[in-house]
């Protein structure tokens, strides 16, 4: 696979289908029955990144990052008690579990509606990215913010993370911390401008 063949959610379905590491990781994720849940962020990027760059070996994530919505429990016990079920199955993956119920709290900003409105408030149009089993255990992608930045390795701010200073900050503050042009040369980096469409 290029650049030339990942161009929809669909190319970017079967290229994680094509994976059998992450296959086997949504697969565990998916016995947890959460609701609304979906495996997101640099799992789904890097592993696009890795193609677009002609990786023959994926690179590693620091965490898997699991998220669902449960406003009924929003202790955050549960979420450790969930990612220690995930050990139990795959004790190599480096799990993360979050509730996106009560993350508001915790980044100090409104209330979320759903894991889709949590994912489209990610610092990156090319990290707002999720996927998961649906309920006929076939795979399914989000991407509130489009998948076009993704596959055009173009390192944009979602449009929240414009909306005032101290956010602009932040997505500044992980593009020094990430260096991911360090791994993948070819990204292009834009910093804090008024223009990004989610």
């Amino acid at each position: 696979m290029g650049v030339s063949i990942l161009k929809s959610k669909d190319d970017v379905i079967k290229l994680i289908q094509s994976d059998d590491t992450m296959m086997k990781i949504i697969q565990a994720a998916s016995t947890l029955n959460l609701p609304d849940w979906w495996i997101c962020a640099g799992f789904v990027r890097s592993k696009i990144w890795d193609e677009l760059h002609g990786f023959n070996d994926r690179t590693l994530t620091p965490d898997v990052d699991v998220i669902y919505f449960d406003s009924v429990n929003i202790d955050e016990n549960e979420e450790k008690i969930l990612e220690e079920q995930l050990r139990r199955i795959l004790p190599a993956v480096p799990w993360s579990v979050k509730n996106q119920a009560r993350m508001h709290v915790v980044n100090q900003i409104p209330p979320y509606t759903s894991c889709e409105d949590a994912i489209s408030k990610f610092p990156e149009t090319a990290t707002a990215l999720g996927v998961k089993l649906n309920k006929e255990d076939n795979l399914v992608l989000t991407a509130p913010c489009g998948i076009e930045d993704v596959l055009h390795l173009e390192v944009k701010p979602t449009p929240f993370f414009t909306e005032t200073i101290e956010r602009a900050a932040i997505y500044e503050e992980r593009i020094v911390k990430k260096n991911w042009k360090a791994i993948w040369h070819k990204i292009n980096v834009h910093h804090v401008v008024k223009h990004s469409k989610c």
